[in-house]
């Protein structure tokens, strides 16, 4: 993806698709556009307002057409337990989640789910993305999307 406006235009794409209990596990270094991405999926989903990273917040939460989106930035998370707290359970029983850092919650990640693999390339100037989608809901995610 040459720029962010191509990050939000793939996130848009996967947006259309999504549907309660779905799980988007975004995957990257910090500044590598996991949050460029969850503003791209939102504006989708018709969200108007400011969408900030959750990062001090811990989790944010849209209500959109498709349900409630949940955004979660569990970077600073120093307990899975703390998950919990946050209502992750009823996040994944009844919302759309968007998970920044989902590898805080190890081995409570859900096995159905689509990672969103984003990196830098080597120069900076550009990144790369990569969809996986695992468990039995995956079929639905391979491309064209």
């Amino acid at each position: 993806m040459p720029d962010p406006a191509a990050t939000e235009a793939a996130a848009a794409k996967l947006a259309a698709l999504c549907g309660t209990g779905d799980i988007f596990c975004l995957i990257g270094d910090l500044g590598a556009g996991k949050t460029m991405f969850a503003r791209g999926f939102l504006r989708a989903l018709g969200v108007r307002d400011d969408i900030p990273s959750p990062t001090f917040n811990l989790l944010l939460t849209y209500d959109t057409p498709r349900g409630t989106v949940w955004h979660f930035d569990l970077y600073r998370l120093s307990a899975r337990e703390e998950a919990i707290e946050l209502g992750i359970d009823d996040a994944f029983a009844e919302g759309i989640c968007l998970i920044e850092w989902p590898d805080r919650l190890g081995s409570w990640l859900p096995e159905d789910r689509i990672e969103i693999h984003l990196t830098e390339t080597e120069s900076g100037d550009s990144r790369h993305m990569t969809l996986r989608a695992m468990g039995p809901g995956a079929e639905r995610w391979r491309e064209p999307w």
